[in-house]
């Protein structure tokens, strides 16, 4: 499950882990517990990872990852912080808040390709 998580400024918070691809930055997320609700899962994973407690999650979109040869089923939610976001320093190592036409070189290609096509819904359907 991933989290496209903006504050009041329309800023994207992206997050840099301590595993894995450490060096790209990335949209927060994590794993649904056995018996837990994915838009359960996204607020708990959010708090337990930056403190920030997520407002208005939706469901935007879920994909399916055939990453590491087994087949996930990724949920993505979108959603407002007023919180600032602190690394948990055990599976993040840095937190920031970005403008959408302000990405990091060092972006992931799969965090692009979410942001881009929220940015297409949202010039299609309106301010989320």
């Amino acid at each position: 499950m991933k989290l496209l998580i903006v504050d009041a400024a329309g800023r994207i918070l992206l997050v840099r882990h301590s595993y894995g691809r450490s060096d790209l930055y990335m949209l927060p997320g994590g794993g649904i517990a056995r018996r837990e609700a994915p838009e359960r899962a996204a607020a708990r994973e959010l708090l337990e990872e930056t403190g920030c407690v997520a407002r208005e999650l939706v469901l935007v979109g879920r994909y399916e990852s055939r990453a590491e040869g087994r087949r996930d089923h990724i949920f993505l939610f979108h959603g407002v912080t007023d919180d600032v976001p602190v690394p948990d320093g055990r599976e993040l190592t840095e937190t920031i808040f970005v403008a959408p036409d302000a990405l990091p070189a060092g972006i992931s290609p799969a965090t692009r390709r979410r942001i881009e096509e929220w940015q297409g819904r949202r010039e299609r359907v309106g301010d989320w």
